[in-house]
């Protein structure tokens, strides 16, 4: 097998080199970028401390690459180990309409639709979701994401058969660049 080489079409974070953005990516655009900071976590196992890393990219084409690594943290910072991790596509629809597709590795597939609220903030909930026998019991979840003062701060909401929407994950992050 040969080495890895660069991919003949770039993917990028930045809008001032690669490929020129597409028009219909103005609602999503402020997020384009990567990001990193820490939020806290709520799950089977108890509240917890994550970092996080976050980055939206785009090729061109009228979506956003996504990909979200998180870790673990103790109380009072040190690494754990590795937690959640998704990626997916943000997809435009219209001036205002966004859709959100979400993989992640614990079986579970979520397909969001909303719209942006602003230029900066963005709701969505879930119109399908899909998931293997062992994925957690998520039946319907929510999505928040607004850019306040440069940071990009999300929190997601999940609900279970029978269950009221919960807070799941939120977190406030800095664009790295």
């Amino acid at each position: 097998m040969s080495e890895a080489t660069e991919l003949p079409v770039p993917d990028t974070v930045d809008v001032r080199s690669g490929p020129e953005v597409s028009e219909e990516l103005l609602a999503v655009l402020p997020l384009l970028g990567e990001w990193h900071g820490e939020g806290q976590a709520a799950g089977a196992e108890g509240d917890h401390r994550f970092g996080q890393w976050m980055r939206f990219s785009h090729d061109g084409r009228a979506f956003l690459a996504y990909e979200s690594r998180t870790w673990r943290l103790t109380d009072d910072g040190k690494v754990v180990g590795p937690a959640v991790r998704e990626s997916g596509f943000w997809r435009p629809r219209g001036q205002d309409d966004v859709e959100l597709l979400v993989a992640s590795p614990e079986g579970l597939v979520e397909l969001y639709v909303g719209s942006a609220r602003t230029t900066t903030s963005w709701e969505l909930a879930t119109d399908v979701l899909a998931r293997t026998p062992d994925a957690p019991d998520v039946t319907r979840a929510v999505r928040l994401y607004g850019i306040v003062e440069g940071a990009l701060m999300y929190a997601i909401d999940r609900a279970g058969a029978d269950e009221q929407l919960r807070p799941t994950m939120s977190a406030r992050l800095e664009r790295l660049r």
